[in-house]
């Protein structure tokens, strides 16, 4: 229970971070209602829409009034969409969601075993070619395998859909996108975790016992390699939703990447203060969860 209290107010204390930067970022790039208006409105039309905006108080009152309506869940009406900005993100949540979930799933697919096959078969040819994909992997800008993936499997082949949200197939190549650019970061650490927990004394004991080389990989050697392996997934999520952004953007995904990237073109202020707090709520759970596991895992880390 003091976990999950804790944890909350962690959670809070990091939104209330985020949102405070967010609100003054946003005054230090400009005066907001020359970026929000066209460039053909007149001195009327900015002074009254500064008037509706509450631009025209000072900001610290500015900045209390954002932060009384933020507790609400209230960030202003969106500009563009006409209608509450949270409620606009609500509407978007679920593709970056599914988006980022699925991206992580055949991350983990990938780099787990590849990372343990590495490690078991160390200083071979296999390890190798491990090793060169690594680095091919870190090296690829995102946006450059979307495209690539993108001609390949959707203009060439045309086995995949290139663009937009609906069915699975939809799914299949912004996921890839995202995997691609991750696996590799998980695959070094389980790599290294995996070579120091096969170091140990107990495997050692477990092999000469005679158990099975896949229950001593898998049932002793893994889990004891869990614990790192779980936080950098718990990281990962974060640069998920910062690749998200750019992929979303390549293959036209309707989540709040491209949402936020659509809401700063327009200067839509409420909607990228509403995208960046809900970013910042998704990344705060993932990393309690990552917690949470730990003690799992661990039952020391959850005594101490």
């Amino acid at each position: 229970m003091g976990l999950i209290v804790k944890q909350c107010l962690r959670i809070f204390l990091v939104l209330f971070g985020i949102s405070t930067i967010s609100f003054f970022l946003i005054h230090l790039s400009g005066d907001p209602v020359l970026l929000m208006l066209p460039p053909e409105a007149t001195q009327e039309e900015v002074e009254a829409f500064r008037h509706q905006m509450g631009f025209d108080r000072p900001v610290s009152e500015q900045y209390l009034n954002f932060l009384s309506q933020a507790v609400r869940g209230d960030f202003g009406e969106s500009l563009k969409f006409h209608k509450p900005a949270l409620h606009v993100v609500g509407e978007r949540i679920p593709a970056t969601i599914e988006l980022t979930l699925m991206s992580t799933l055949i991350s983990i697919l990938i780099a787990i075993p590849l990372g343990i096959y590495s490690a078991v078969k160390r200083n071979s040819i296999a390890e190798n070619v491990v090793t060169v994909l690594v680095f091919l992997g870190q090296s690829m800008p995102i946006f450059w395998t979307g495209i690539m993936l993108m001609l390949l499997f959707g203009v060439k082949l045309h086995w995949l859909p290139v663009s937009g949200r609906g069915t699975f197939l939809h799914l299949v190549m912004p996921a890839v996108t995202l995997a691609i650019w991750v696996a590799p970061t998980l695959l070094r650490i389980v790599r290294s975790s995996m070579l120091e927990v096969l170091s140990h004394d107990y495997i050692r004991t477990a092999r000469s016992k005679g158990l099975a080389e896949a229950v001593v990989i898998y049932k002793h050697a893994l889990k004891n390699a869990a614990i790192p392996i779980i936080t950098v997934i718990g990281f990962q999520i974060g640069k998920l939703l910062g690749g998200a952004v750019v992929t979303e953007t390549v293959f036209a995904w309707p989540g709040v990447g491209q949402l936020v990237v659509n809401a700063i073109y327009t200067a839509d202020y409420p909607l990228v203060q509403a995208c960046v707090v809900a970013l910042a709520l998704i990344v705060a759970v993932m990393n309690f969860t990552v917690d949470y596991m730990y003690s799992y895992l661990n039952p020391k880390i959850k005594s101490g």
